[in-house]
């Protein structure tokens, strides 16, 4: 790891598997462009090796869409059978970073619409339709803003403020580095330089209520974890060194579609809303999968449980990964 960050100890720990009957009705997939913790919100008053790129993708650009397309015609039937019994609305953005293919699938809520699904300006719907609200995955957006904003080594209250706030999901951590990035005008501002353009802060200190869309955050993890970054190499490292570190018990959700000794780098997100009592959980990460590197990127709400959301959320990466690695989109 760069000096400009600690030197941690990596812990291994093998990853949760397995399928899980998944909780919605008719998907839609599209290719897309590219471009949490607790489950309280707190408003506060006033290294692994980085990857070095995007790989070399094995179709040329003119083939992209084309496969892309057919990955998600095949990523939306495997959701669709994934999540057929969804609560809510649940999205999916996968990008696969050997060939540059990418896809994503939304299922609809339980009133049988697919939420936002005219909200696209191109006039399709897909996977970045309907805005989530982001709970804790929020927290890795913000300590990529304060890295971006940072010239030099973090300072050492802040570095142990950064590993509270990804490896335990700390609320307090997280509220003291939102104040220090500036609150929602800074996170507002970092996202537009990283190309987030569904993505707004929450206000009032409520990073927690932060809304998005999976395809934005692909596009944040594409700043994490490629050089397609305004993120310096030192900086992604040590991001992705503490999204590998998540604490035992966190560490559910996209982990599931990974092999089961292959690697996950993740953040996950879970809140129980106020207003409904209903659950959103969401999780965003990279995975491998059969010598691949992936990034994924699953929202939902409208879940009645923290686990039944857990279950619909890693069913449906596992479903959207293993329709995308080799010979699942062909």
């Amino acid at each position: 790891m760069s000096p400009r960050h600690r030197a941690r100890r990596r812990r291994h720990r093998p990853l949760r598997t397995g399928l899980f009957t998944l909780l919605a009705a008719v998907a839609t997939a599209v290719a897309l462009s590219l471009g949490t913790g607790g489950g309280q919100l707190v408003a506060r008053p006033a290294a692994t090796a980085p990857i070095g790129d995007s790989g070399s993708p094995s179709a040329t650009a003119a083939a992209l869409p084309e496969a892309s397309a057919r990955a998600a015609r095949t990523v939306g039937e495997a959701v669709a059978d994934a999540g057929a019994d969804a609560e809510g609305a649940v999205a999916v953005s996968v990008l696969d970073l050997d060939s540059g293919v990418t896809a994503g699938s939304q299922l609809p809520g339980p009133d049988g619409a697919t939420p936002g699904a005219d909200a696209d300006d191109d006039g399709t719907s897909g996977a970045g339709g309907h805005a989530f609200v982001t709970a804790s995955i929020v927290k890795a957006d913000i300590l990529a803003a304060l890295l971006r904003q940072t010239d030099t080594a973090l300072p050492a209250a802040q570095r142990t403020l950064a590993e509270s706030m990804i490896e335990q999901s700390d609320n307090d951590a997280a509220s003291e580095l939102y104040q220090a990035i500036g609150g929602a005008d800074g996170l507002d501002e970092a996202n537009r330089a990283f190309g987030l353009t569904r993505t707004t802060a929450g206000r009032d200190g409520y990073w927690g209520l932060t809304t998005t869309t999976t395809e934005d955050q692909l596009r944040l993890l594409r700043v994490i974890f490629t050089a397609d970054s305004p993120l310096d190499a030192d900086d992604r490292g040590y991001l992705q060194d503490l999204m590998s570190l998540i604490a035992d018990g966190q560490d559910w959700g996209v982990s599931a579609a990974a092999d089961p000794d292959g690697a996950a780098k993740l953040k996950n997100g879970w809140l129980s809303r106020s207003t409904d009592g209903l659950w959103a959980v969401n999780s965003i990460g990279l995975v491998t999968r059969d010598g691949r590197d992936l990034l994924v990127a699953v929202l939902s709400d409208g879940n009645s449980t923290e686990e039944s959301g857990i279950a619909l959320v890693e069913s449906v990466a596992v479903a959207a990964v293993e329709a995308l690695v080799p010979g699942g989109a062909d």
